[in-house]
């Protein structure tokens, strides 16, 4: 006797939803009729994360090594103040916060594409209104393969403008799709 098999019937489905950019989704109902694609610095701001967080613990290695080693060596018992451990530490805090800073600086969060402008969105939430993508210039400076560091390919780029000043940025690749393509920087 056999066993009762399910069986399967195909179904139509709808095709999924198209997104309004290379890597964005459009957002309707700005003023005017106008429309704003979103286009979000996925692999940037990992690459960019994930590289500030391995300076962070290397450093954090490096600073609980020499506490270790200070704590160990002869005289070790000393106050903290007084064999120069507390001033070690402030060191240690600052360092780690200023590189943290600097390694996350280039990456924007997001790219706003819209047909008179586009804004840039910081890491910090700063935004930096630009002109439109056919008016700035693109350069690549230098190309991350996908990795551990980023799932996906990154680049640094360097874009400019007329009445903009040339600004580095750690970008997916189609990040700023439609922008003059420029070998200035090579």
């Amino acid at each position: 006797m056999t066993t009762p098999r399910a069986v399967r019937i195909p179904r139509a489905r709808s095709p999924p939803p198209t997104l309004g950019g290379p890597t964005g989704a459009e957002d309707r109902g700005l003023p005017g009729g106008r429309t704003r694609t979103r286009r979000p610095n996925v692999g940037g701001s990992q690459r960019a994360i994930r590289l500030a967080t391995l300076y962070v613990v290397t450093l954090a290695v490096l600073y609980a090594g020499f506490v270790l080693y200070d704590r160990s060596a002869p005289g070790g018992t000393a106050p903290a103040a007084g064999n120069g451990v507390l001033l070690f530490t402030a060191v240690f805090v600052a360092f780690a916060a200023a590189g943290a800073v600097y390694t996350l600086h280039p990456a924007p969060r997001v790219v706003e594409v819209e047909a008179d402008h586009v804004t840039v969105v910081g890491r910090w939430g700063r935004r930096r209104r630009l002109p439109r993508l056919e008016l700035l210039s693109v350069s690549v400076v230098r190309r991350y393969p996908a990795g551990w560091l980023a799932g996906t390919p990154v680049e640094l780029i360097a874009l400019w403008g007329e009445d903009v000043p040339s600004c580095s940025y750690l970008v997916d690749p189609e990040l700023f799709a439609g922008a003059t393509p420029s070998l200035r920087g090579r």
